[in-house]
Formats: C-alpha cells, structure tokens, sequence
C-alpha cells in the first residue's frame, strides 16, 4: 500500500494546484475582455481537447503504465501554467485551456487504473476509489479559496505562475515516489469468474463496452460531468459569487465539504456499487431541480447537497468498472469514463453560456441528469463480493 499512499499525497497536490483555478479562470477571463458566451466556450473546448488524450491513454496506459503519464501530465501542465501568466487577450488563453484539457487528459485514467490495480476485491477497490475521491476532496475543500486569496494578494500573474511551479515540482517528484504495480488479481491464480462479480445478461452483446458495461450507462458519467460544468460555470457569475473572489471560492468549497462527508462514510461500499451510482445520480438531479425553482433552502445549503451527492457516485462509478473489467483492460475502461466525462463538461458550460438568459442552467442541469437515469435501465447489474476480472 505504499505506492497508494505516495499517489494519494502527489494526486493531493496536483487536484490542489488545478481546483485553485475555478473561482479565479472566470474573473481572469473577463479581466481580458472575454463575454460571458466566450467563456463558456473556453471551458468547453478545455474538456472538449480531452478527448483524443482519453482516446490515447486508453490504450498506452494498458501498453506502458501509469506512471510516464502521471509525470507527463503534471509537469506540462504546469509548463502551460507559465504560460498562461503572460496571456493578454482572451484568444490566446482559450489556447492555452485547449492545450492543458489534452495534457491532463492522461492524468484521471493513469491513476484510476493504477488505483485499480491494488485492489484484491471489489471492497477494497471500492475503498481505493473512495480513497481518491477522498484525497481529491480535501484538496478542492481549500483550494478554491486559497486560489482566490492567492489572487487577490498577489494578482493573476503571480498567481498562475506559483502554481505553475508547483505542478512542476510534483510531478517531477512523481516520477521518483510513484512505483509501476501489477494488478492484485492478476498475480495470484486463475479466478473462474462466471458466477462472480458484476455480470451482464447475454441479450444484446453488441450494447456493451469497456470490458462489459452497457454503453448507457456511461450516460450518468457524461450527465455528471454537464451538471458539474454548468455548476462551475454559472456560479461565479451568481450575485452571491460576484460579492468577492474570496465569496466565490468559498461556495466552491461548500460543494468539496458535502462530497467530504459522504466520503467519510465507508460503510457505504458495503452496497451495490450500481445502486450507490443510481441513488447518487438521482439526488443529484434533485438538487438542481431545487437550485432552478429556487427552493428556500440556502445557497450554501444547496451546493454542499450536490457535493454530498457527487461524493457518493464518483467512487461508486469507478468501482462498478473496475469491477466488470479485466485488469489488462483498466486504462481503456477508464478512458472511456473520462472519455464520456469530457463530453459532458464541454456540452454543459457551451450549452449554459448560450441559453441563461433564456432558461435556467440548473433546470438544464436536472433534465440531463434525468434523462442518463431514464435511459439506464434498472436490473443489468448483479453483485457480489468478488475479486475484480484479471485475465
């Protein structure tokens, strides 16, 4: 479990250094001139460059490791950080977001699948997982606000240039502490698996991916990550957001604080990954519903509901596909989450920035969420307690 606890301290860093960018990338945009329909583009095409990285780290992290990747990942990015401190207009930062949302694609599917990889059972991948939505968690409770007081004490420039260094540090510091692993599961004995684990029905074999999950069900990760970025988009343009830099931070945190409480809460991974995913998703939904008719509940109220909800359907999400997938197979799976992921974040602040002053985002934010429940169908998935698939 060493190689867990160093990836667990570098991943706090580096979740750290790039949360601190949400509450300041908007104010910065608009700083440069950029309209609020701009934005949204912006953010859109940074998620939307992430796909032809997931496409690739799917299947070079199966070929080579996790390792390089991480490495990689951290120290361009913070390159681009650099770089991102000299920028003047807003053309030239959309090009620098577009760039970053390539490099860090490799990031997620690297360490998901090394995290896979040290997992013995379902359980303990569960616990893995909710290990890293833990880590990254406690990074993105202070780093939206340390991020906007770092601004508003030093300004913009020295700003991104700090943590432009830092992820270069870590990650250089990566390549030094993290250790390749084989997957658990793969070193001990062949495991017949045709009674074990999470299995499919034999209908409709074509309607499966990713080493046997259904392609529907890679609608809640894309509907999760268009909530998440209408969320982050929309936020820091709110009134109670626009008070200060500082204010808007600290709502961010608000939503890192609820996904902290329920992943403290490891009696969880004792049920159904699937019905943690589906509950998570509907809850989820809900708060949305309630931020776009606007419920009497507080703002802060609110946002620490979604967090909550996040919490509980990241890890479960991340231990249904290891779970269903062979161990060879694990930076592909996760690609693919990523994969949908990116789609979905790039959907949800272009979609948010064309039509706020038409509808509310959040309302978006709900229809989306309950169409990936609609179209994922209760009762495909069987669970037990079993070792994950190694081939």
């Amino acid at each position: 479990m060493k190689t867990a606890i160093w990836l667990y301290l570098f991943m706090f860093v580096a979740f750290f250094d790039l949360h601190a960018q949400y509450p300041i990338l908007t104010p910065f945009a608009i700083s440069l001139g950029a309209a609020p329909t701009f934005i949204g583009w912006m953010m859109g095409m940074y998620s939307l460059t992430h796909l032809p990285g997931n496409l690739l780290a799917g299947y070079w992290v199966d070929r080579y490791g996790s390792k390089l990747f991480i490495t990689l990942s951290l120290m361009l990015a913070g390159v681009l950080l650099l770089y991102q401190s000299k920028v003047g207009d807003p053309w030239h930062l959309l090009l620098i977001r577009s760039i970053s949302g390539f490099v860090l694609a490799f990031l997620s599917p690297a360490c998901l699948a090394m995290l896979a990889k040290l997992g013995s059972s379902r359980v303990q991948q569960g616990k893995l997982m909710a290990g890293n939505g833990l880590v990254h968690t406690l990074a993105s409770v202070i780093s939206p606000a340390a991020g906007a007081l770092l601004v508003a004490k030093v300004g913009f420039t020295t700003a991104f240039t700090v943590l432009g260094w830092a992820l270069i540090v870590i990650g250089a510091c990566s390549y030094f502490f993290i250790r390749e692993t084989k997957s658990a599961a793969a070193a001990g004995s062949a495991l017949d698996h045709s009674h074990h684990g999470l299995t499919l029905p034999a209908a409709n074999p074509d309607m499966r991916a990713g080493g046997g999950i259904p392609w529907l069900f890679y609608g809640i990760p894309l509907g999760l990550a268009c909530s998440q970025g209408i969320l982050f988009f929309e936020l820091p343009l709110m009134k109670a957001s626009q008070q200060s830099l500082l204010t808007s931070g600290l709502l961010f945190s608000m939503v890192s604080l609820g996904a902290l409480c329920t992943l403290s809460m490891m009696f969880l991974h004792k049920y159904s990954p699937f019905i943690r995913t589906t509950f998570g998703a509907l809850a989820l939904a809900i708060a949305f519903f309630g931020l776009a008719v606007g419920w009497p509940a507080p703002l802060a109220f609110s946002l620490f509901l979604i967090g909550m909800a996040k919490g509980v359907v990241f890890p479960a999400m991340a231990t249904l596909l290891a779970s269903v997938s062979s161990a060879s197979r694990y930076g592909r799976v996760f690609s693919f989450l990523a994969i949908s992921s990116s789609i979905g974040a790039f959907i949800g602040p272009v979609v948010a920035g064309q039509l706020r002053h038409t509808v509310s985002p959040y309302f978006i934010a709900f229809l989306i969420m309950m169409l990936a429940l609609t179209l994922l169908a209760p009762g495909k998935f069987r669970t037990a307690d079993a070792p994950p698939v190694a081939e």
